[in-house]
Parts: structure tokens; C-alpha cells; sequence
């Protein structure tokens, strides 16, 4: 709906460049007329569109079809079809549940639904079950047939490998309830066979599984008729197998379930058969509707976004009269996008009401209402003047060719303030019926050749919207027209219009979740950009302050033989971090977001700045949730047959409280470990309250977050430069990582050559080595994870390499911090060797401390890169199975790590969170 603006003398011959392949229509004579489509289906309704395209026009031209738009996968895989395999498997494994817990729940339906089909008659029992039993196989088959005639063999193949697929479900459903399902769940599935009290039935019944899976792969709930006659002759297969007492109840829903589980599974696997309408087929549309086209063009597809589902756009010419506009929307198209939508759906307060994934009948008529709805409150928006569908899968709609050019084509110095303020005057009268747009990005304001402002890409909006969606409209234009001329004029224009308390207003919504997802990427993107510049004038001055430092000493060597003092060499570091200072001052810039904040508080100074709590929930609570849950259940199960009582009461005192000091001196090792990277002073006292405060901070953020980020705001406060501290704590890190690996590949080898005499490594260190290279050659071998790999390594090097090249200068502070990080290591690996020595002093002569060193550094590598806090679930996980996995018993691991993490996590949280509160008021937090 945005072509670029061509320049012509008539609108037929101002078509724009749209890139796409053209379409002539013509074909043939016409030998008929189109056919009408009152009672027929919507399959019928589509093939007679389509014959319109073998038989030609009506009004008796020929003409030829040169192109068509480029060539359409013959496969989609629709989200749509995933979303039913999930639910499905969901229902399943609900049933199953069901079936295994609530035991007499499931015997009392039995005997009812038996009692009251008991006093059906036996010759109605016969008729149903013979007429059934040959009509299940016979209407699939004339299916088959009437599909095969009508050239769509295609559907059929994917019923037929959903059959057999379903098929094969049931034979290893049958297995497994015949020979390893709980008793419970048999007696829901079998009874006692009616033709042998010795046999059971089948859990699963072998034929009609296959059938419903081969009615739901061929799409037979698309045509009514078909479907009505299908599953009359399923229940009455199913009512007269459960009446004879070959079947049960829970039976015939899994078996439902099943069959319709696999053919969504095969469709999303194998992908549905490509039924998106071409080129031809909208022009037959077109003349079905009352429109005589001669060529139609398409448009280059707009970016994937949150609107994917914006349909494709053809400019067409007409043998009489303007040009027109249309978009198709088929259901590959409004599946485009899905997931996102679903998830903004669910994470975002109130913003989206409508549903994620709409019908085409109701995306049809939320397009049309609104382009209906913003003609009638004054806005200039494309007219709509027909609708129609083509066929089941995709509908058109029509609207009066409006030529022009986005705002996204319009070059700079052609926005002028009247330009500006005609598209607010569009907002505003959107905005005066309650009307919200939801999509005001570059691409959706239309410029005309006469300086007209025009808002497309209505879809997506809403009427009758609420203040929220209202506000949330002049937030995002703000911000896309401060993109293109600057705050202060964006502000300027929007005061002007709607006036400063509407602009004021909006101000909460002034964030980026509130944009479009166009819109986010841009921003990020300018924000990587004006990292780039301020890193780099960093580096400038840094490199300028030591040239100048360096031809200063160099002049004082010629004249005067003597070694600074330190008291000199402390005001060249003094002068050296306020010239960087400085230049990090004048290269700051403020994000586009914060620059219009500003433009409307000179205005407003009492405008409200908080922004607005848009988000039910953050991705990163959620994934905690899930992990710590999952943790939880892991533990519980662990700990469900372990008798606490009896083994507190043999527990070695002694051991614990050398794992108490373990834990103790870890922290001091940690302040070693931070200190060695950071050549400026830093009191190590103070540094090591803040490895204490560290542990309440792991608690409420990821364990590699949180102390990141403390140690990064700690060194800032001690007066190390924010560039410097942010590097100090990335070459610690770096340098523990490398350290990591080394020492868990040592122990790891030691582990594998401890009980042989030979110096051949393990399977495990030969597997491990193994998958570590694979990884790096597939991410060498692809584009994308190369790119993304380089990039962050390259920014990494940028500030952490500078870094650690200092404190190599500096032997002591080297040492210092490999000895930290040595250190830390040992205190964690002998504090979990006391908590196993604790609680099971047999059994831990025989492990060695390699294997338990092992087992700590694999841990730990998991618990720093799980999303939860600290770890947790995580860290219990993989300790615990770690030690049961080396050789020690169940009922000494699962209490062993349980202490180890009290004295490591939990219990230092308290004086944790009594050093943060310290330091804060300290301000050294």
C-alpha cells in the first residue's frame, strides 16, 4: 500500500517500481459465465474461481499471461499446526494423568456409562456396528477418489503417512500399556475381552486411530458435508464397540486424541500443501467481483515483523477507470508472526486485545471496519470499494490506488514542519473517535505527490480503544518522527497539534516495549553506534594523555637524571583518568528516547516520567520460575526416601565445621581474585564486604549477572573509571573462564588415569574434547553464529584485552589474582569435600578429590550459565548426580550437596544483605 511516488501525467501510468514480476490478465475465450456460490462450499467456491482462470474472461478478449509473481514454496509449515500437536500431546498426557491418579474417578464412569448403554437394543447394536464398521472404510476411500478427480493428490499422500504414523502410535501405545504402564492406567484403557475373559481389548483401537488421523491430514474439516458423514460413522463405531464392552471410555478419547495428535504433527513436519493464491487467480477474483483488470504488479514484501500478517500487495490496472490497491491475505501470510504476537499477548498488560491468530473472515472484517471507521472520523486513509474471498485460504481486498511514497522513502530535508504536523492532524483525528492505529512506524504514513499525508496498514488497530492504546499511538509517532528530524522538532509538532498535556501524557508509554518491533531495532542499533563512538573517544584520549606523557618524560630525561616519586606517578595517573573523563563527557550523547523526555518536561516540567508497568512478566522471571521449579522436583524426588533424622545424628561435626571455614575463606579469595585485575588502589577490606554483599545480590539476579554487575558498580564507586571497572571485571572473568576449562580438563584427566597405570585420557575427556570441536566448527561454518560470535569477542577484546596487558606490567598484581582465583577454586572444592566427609565418612576415603574437584567446576560452569538466581536447581542438579555418577551413594549426595549449598547460598545471605546495606550507605554500592 506504499509505492514509491513515479512520476506521470495519469494515474495509469503512474505505477510504482514495486519490484515484483507483472500479470497480464487473459487466457482464453470465455465459454461460460461465473457461476454463482450462494450454496456452495467453500472448496467449491474456490475451484470456480479457479475455472475462471482456464476459461478466460467474460467479455470475450484474449490476452496472454506473460509472468507471474516468483515461485511459492510447495510446502508451508503453519504455527497453527504446532500449536494443535502441543495441545494434543498436552490432552494426552492429561488423560493419562487422569487415568493413573484418580483410579476410582475413572472405574465409576466405567460402570455408569456401562449401566446406562446396557438397555440399548441388541438389534440396534448389530445394525450400528455392521453399518459402521464398512462405512469407515468407505468414505475415506470416496474421499480419496473425489479428491484424486479434482487433482489434489497431495492432501491424500499426507493422510495416508498420517495413517500409518498413527498406526504405528498405537501399536507402541499398546506395547507399552501391555507391559510397562502402571495398573492403574491398564484398568482405564482394558477391560476383560468379551470373547475371552483371559484377553484384555485393546488399549488403543488400531483402526480408528488411522482414520481420524487421515481425516484431519486431508483437511476434511474444511468441507462440511464430508465431515458431518465421518464422524456420524466414527460415533457410531465408537458407540457400538464401548455398548459390547470392547472398549473403554478413556480408550476412545485417547484414541481420538492420538489420531488427531499425529496428523498435526505430520502436517507441521512434512508441511501443508501450498494453497496461496497466484497472480491469475486475483485477477479471476477481480472480474468475479465487477473489476475488468488488465495487468496487475506486485510489491516488494515488507520485513517480517510483528505485522507479518499484512498480506501481499498488487498494484493493478483497469481497462476503465483508476488503478487499484489490493491485498491478499492467505493463511501461510496470517500465520506470519504468530508466536511473537502470542507472546506479546501474554507478557503485556492490556495492549493486545484482539486475538493472536484471527480467521480470515474476522481478519477481513477487522480490516474493513477500520478502514471504514477512519474515513468517517476525518482521516485520510486508503478507500476500500470491494472485498471477496478467493476460495478457503486467503480473502482480497480492494482498495482506490493511492500513489505516493512512505516516510521511510522521503529524504530528510524534504520533511518539513507542514509535513510534520498534516500526519498529527491524521492522529489526531483518529484519536478524537477513539481510534488506535497500533502501527504508526515509517512505513505505515503514506506522502502523496501533492505533500498529502495518508495512514495505511490499519489492520492491526482498534476502536473503541482504551486511553492506554491511545497514548501508547503518540508515543510510538513520536519517537518514529524523532528518528527522522530530531526530538526537539517531533515534540514541537506534536504540541503543536495536540497540545502539551496529550503529549505530557504519553510519557509513560515513552518506552521500548511500547514500540513496534521495527521501531526497538532501530533504536538498538543507534544505541550500539553511540557506544562505538564514546568507546573509541575514550581510546583517543587515553592514546593523546600517554603520547603527551610519554614526550614529557622524554624531555625530562634530557635534563634531569632521577626517578619520579610516587607522588608523581599518582598525578599522571590523576591527570590521565580526568582527560578521559572528560573526553567521555563530551562524547556522551543522550538516547532518543531520553532527548524527547526532555523536550516535553521544558514544556510540562509536572509531566509524569515514570514509566508505565507494561509487562505481566518478564521473560527472565518466567524462565526462573520454570528452572527453579524443575530444580525443586528434582531435590524432592531426591530427598523423598532419605531419613534426615538418623543421619544428622551420625553426622561428623567436624567436617562441618571445617566446610563452614572453607566457605568463609572463599570470600577472601574472591577479593584476591578481583583486586589482581584492577591496578588503581582499592581498599581490600571494603573489597571483601563486597564479595559478602555479592551473596544477597546472587539470590535476586542469575549467579553470572549479579556479581558482575556489584563488582563492575563497587570499582565505580571506588573511583576506578566506568570504562576501566567494566574492563577490570570482564579480564577476571575471562581469565577465570580460561582457568576454569584448564583445570576442569586437568581433573577431568586425572579422574580417567587415577585407578591405570596408563597415561591414556578417559572416554569422558575424549568425548568432552570431541563435542567442544564440533561446536566450534558448526559455529565456524555458519554465517550467522560466526557473526555473532566475532562481534562479541571483538568488542570483548576491544576493552578486556587493553586491560589485562596493564596488569601483566604489574607481576604482583598478576599473581595476585591467578593465586585469588587458584584459591577461591580450592576453598569451594574442599568445602564440598567436607560436607560429603560430613555425612558419609566411609565412602569418602574412596573418592578422590580429583573426582569431587570434577564434579564442583562442571557445577558450577551450569550454575553460571542457568538463568535462575544463584543457580538454583541448576547447581543441585548437576552436583548431586555428578557424585552419585563418581560412585558415592544417594543417601550421602543429596544431603552433602544440601550443605554445601546452605553454606555457599543460603546461609550467607543474611550478613550479605547486612554488607550491602553497609557499603550502600558508604556509598560504596
Amino acid at each position: 500500500m506504499h509505492p514509491e511516488d513515479a512520476e506521470g501525467t495519469s494515474e495509469a501510468s503512474s505505477r510504482p517500481d514495486t519490484g515484483g514480476a507483472e500479470v497480464n490478465d487473459g487466457g482464453k475465450k470465455n465459454h461460460g459465465s461465473v457461476p454463482t456460490a450462494a450454496d456452495e462450499t467453500a472448496a467449491e467456491a474456490r475451484e470456480s474461481v479457479e475455472a475462471q482462470v482456464e476459461a478466460g474472461t467474460d467479455d470475450g478478449h484474449t490476452d496472454e499471461v506473460e509472468g507471474d509473481e516468483p515461485l511459492l514454496p510447495a510446502r508451508v509449515h503453519r504455527p497453527s499446526d504446532l500449536m494443535r500437536l502441543l495441545v494434543g500431546v498436552l490432552a494426552i498426557v492429561v488423560l493419562l494423568a487422569i487415568a493413573a491418579f484418580a483410579h476410582g474417578t475413572t472405574s465409576g464412569l466405567e460402570q455408569d456409562i456401562n449401566k446406562g448403554t446396557g438397555q440399548a437394543p441388541d438389534l440396534l447394536i448389530k445394525i450400528a456396528g455392521l453399518a459402521s464398521s464398512i462405512a469407515i472404510l468407505l468414505v475415506p476411500v470416496a474421499f480419496a477418489i473425489e479428491r484424486l478427480i479434482k487433482r489434489d493428490g497431495l492432501r491424500i499422500a499426507d493422510g495416508v503417512l498420517a495413517a500409518v504414523l498413527a498406526h504405528g502410535v498405537t501399536l507402541a501405545t499398546d506395547l507399552w500399556v501391555a507391559k510397562a504402564a502402571p495398573d492403574s492406567i491398564q484398568e482405564a484403557l482394558t477391560q476383560p475381552s468379551p470373547g475371552d475373559i483371559h484377553a484384555l481389548t485393546d488399549p488403543v483401537h488400531g483402526y480408528l486411530a488411522p482414520v481420524i488421523a487421515y481425516m484431519t491430514a486431508v483437511g476434511m474439516s474444511r468441507r462440511p458435508r464430508w465431515r458431518a458423514v465421518l464422524w456420524v460413522v466414527l460415533l457410531l463405531d465408537a458407540f457400538s464397540m464401548l455398548v459390547t464392552g470392547y472398549t473403554t471410555p478413556f480408550s476412545i478419547i485417547l484414541t481420538v486424541l492420538i489420531g488427531w495428535t499425529v496428523a498435526y504433527g505430520t502436517l507441521y513436519a512434512v508441511g501443508s500443501p501450498n494453497v496461496r493464491p497466484t497472480g491469475r487467480t486475483l485477477m479471476a477474483g477481480l472480474r468475479h467481483v465487477g473489476f475488468h483488470p488488465v495487468s496487475a504488479a506486485r510489491e516488494e514484501a515488507p520485513d517480517a515483523t510483528e505485522n507479518g500478517d499484512r498480506g501481499r500487495r498488487y498494484f493493478v490496472t483497469l481497462e476503465d477507470g483508476r488503478p487499484l490497491d489490493v491485498t491478499v491475505v492467505d493463511r501461510e501470510q496470517q500465520a506470519q508472526g504468530f508466536f511473537y504476537r502470542v507472546w506479546r499477548r501474554l507478557t503485556l498488560r492490556g495492549i493486545t486485545t484482539r486475538r493472536s491468530l484471527q480467521s480470515l473472515r474476522q481478519a477481513l472484517e477487522q480490516e474493513a471496519l477500520l478502514a471504514y471507521a477512519a474515513i468517517a472520523a476525518g482521516a485520510n486513509a486508503p478507500k476500500l470499494i470491494a472485498t471477496s474471498e478467493l476460495g478457503p485460504d486467503a480473502v482480497m481486498l480492494v482498495y482506490e490506488h493511492t500513489g505516493g511514497r512512505t516516510l521511510d522513502a522521503v529524504p530528510d530535508e524534504l520533511i518539513t514542519d507542514d509535513l510534520l504536523r498534516d500526519t498529527w492532524h491524521q492522529v489526531q483525528a483518529l484519536q478524537s473517535r477513539r481510534i488506535a492505529h497500533r502501527r504508526l512506524a515509517g512505513d505505515a504514513i503514506l506522502v502523496d505527490r501533492s505533500g498529502t499525508v495518508i495512514l495505511t496498514d490499519l489492520r492491526g488497530g482498534e476502536i473503541a480503544a482504551g486511553d492506554l492504546l491511545l497514548r501508547m499511538d503518540i508515543a510510538q509517532l513520536v519517537t518514529t518522527l524523532g528518528l527522522r528530524v530530531g526530538a526537539e522538532r517531533a515534540v514541537a509538532s506534536a504540541v503543536g497539534v495536540l497540545g502539551p498535556d496529550a503529549v505530557a501524557d504519553c510519557l509513560p508509554m515513552l518506552q521500548p516495549i511500547a514500540l513496534t518491533r521495527s521501531t526497538r531495532a532501530t533504536l538498538r542499533k543507534l544505541a550500539r553506534e553511540r557506544a562505538h563512538r564514546e568507546r573509541e573517544a575514550v581510546l583517543e584520549a587515553s592514546r593523546q594523555d600517554k603520547l603527551a606523557r610519554a614526550e614529557e618524560a622524554r624531555q625530562n630525561a634530557t635534563s634531569v637524571q632521577e626517578k619520579p616519586g610516587k607522588k608523581a606517578v599518582r598525578a599522571e595517573q590523576r591527570a590521565e583518568k580526568r582527560a578521559i573523563d572528560e573526553a567521555l563527557d563530551e562524547a556522551r550523547e543522550e538516547d532518543l528516547l531520553t532527548q524527547i523526555r526532555h523536550q516535553v518536561l521544558l514544556i510540562r516540567p509536572q509531566a509524569p516520567v515514570e514509566p508505565a508497568r507494561l509487562e505481566r512478566v518478564r521473560p527472565r522471571t518466567l524462565i526462573s520460575f520454570i528452572a527453579g521449579a524443575i530444580g525443586a522436583y528434582f531435590l524432592l524426588t531426591q530427598l523423598t526416601h532419605i531419613e534426615f533424622g538418623t543421619l544428622f545424628d551420625n553426622a561428623e561435626w567436624g567436617w562441618v565445621a571445617a566446610a563452614v571455614l572453607f566457605s568463609a575463606l572463599s570470600y577472601v579469595a574472591a577479593a584476591m581474585s578481583l583486586l589482581g585485575f584492577v591496578p588503581e588502589r582499592v581498599p581490600f577490606a571494603r573489597t571483601v564486604a563486597a564479595q559478602v554483599a555479592g551473596s544477597f545480590v546472587k539470590i535476586v539476579a542469575p549467579a553470572a549477572v549479579g556479581g558482575v554487575a556489584l563488582n563492575t558498580r563497587f570499582l565505580q564507586r571506588a573511583g576506578v573509571r566506568p570504562g576501566l571497572a567494566v574492563a577490570s571485571v570482564g579480564a577476571s572473568q575471562l581469565f577465570g573462564l580460561g582457568c576454569h576449562i584448564l583445570m576442569l580438563l586437568s581433573f577431568g584427566y586425572l579422574t580417567g588415569t587415577e585407578k591405570t597405570p596408563s597415561l591414556s585420557p578417559s572416554r569422558t575427556v575424549i568425548a568432552g574434547l570431541l563435542t567442544v570441536a564440533v561446536l566450534v566448527l558448526v559455529v565456524t561454518s555458519v554465517p550467522f553464529l560466526r557473526k555473532f560470535v566475532v562481534t562479541r569477542v571483538r568488542s570483548l577484546f576491544a576493552g578486556v584485552v587493553p586491560r589485562m596487558l596493564d596488569v601483566l606490567q604489574r607481576p604482583q598484581k598478576l599473581v595476585t589474582g591467578i593465586g585469588g582465583m587458584l584459591l577461591l577454586t580450592a576453598c569451594f572444592v574442599m568445602c564440598l569435600d567436607a560436607s560429603i566427609r560430613a555425612f558419609g565418612h566411609e565412602e569418602s576415603t574412596t573418592l578422590s578429590l580429583a573426582s569431587v574437584a570434577v564434579v564442583f567446576l562442571a557445577g558450577n560452569a551450569l550454575g553460571s550459565a542457568a538463568p535462575t538466581p544463584g543457580g538454583v536447581g541448576a547447581v543441585e542438579a548437576t552436583l548431586t548426580v555428578g557424585l552419585i555418577a563418581v560412585g558415592l551413594p544417594k543417601e550421602v549426595a543429596a544431603p552433602a550437596v544440601l550443605l554445601y549449598r546452605l553454606l555457599t547460598l543460603w546461609l550467607p545471605v543474611l550478613p550479605g544483605w547486612l554488607f550491602f546495606n553497609h557499603l550502600t550507605r558508604k556509598g560504596a554500592l
